[in-house]
């Protein structure tokens, strides 16, 4: 066993977050003290606060669904192009038809003349 554990990325950033939210909180914590000190209830500075942070959330949620729908609609478009020929001929192709194996186009008919024996 190692004397000093390794701390990996995820830990790090765990704690890192951790130590952020608790400043927020306390940054928190000191606003409304200084708002009751100005007057305001401190009640009425909790609910000004969790609305802020309500909006912000809301904010947030209505980007992200925009930003998915927008995204949705990119995925359909690029899969609808890629269905869609666009306007090109299809390619003569080797393979083997009702008169032997050879080039035929897109409506069967045999391209190459090849020995009419040659099956």
């Amino acid at each position: 066993m190692k004397a000093t554990p390794t701390i990996t990325k995820t830990e790090r950033a765990g704690r890192w977050l951790g130590l952020a939210w608790r400043s927020l909180t306390r940054q928190e914590s000191r606003a409304i003290q200084w708002l009751a000190k100005k007057g305001l209830p401190e009640e009425l500075g909790k609910v000004l606060f969790w609305s802020v942070k309500l909006v912000v959330l809301g904010v947030l949620l209505y980007m992200a669904f925009w930003l998915a729908l927008l995204m949705a609609f990119l995925l359909v478009a690029a899969w609808l192009v890629q269905q869609t020929d666009m306007g090109e001929e299809k390619q003569p192709e080797l393979r083997d038809g009702h008169s032997g194996a050879g080039l035929y186009d897109k409506d069967d008919w045999r391209i190459d003349m090849g020995d009419p024996n040659d099956t």
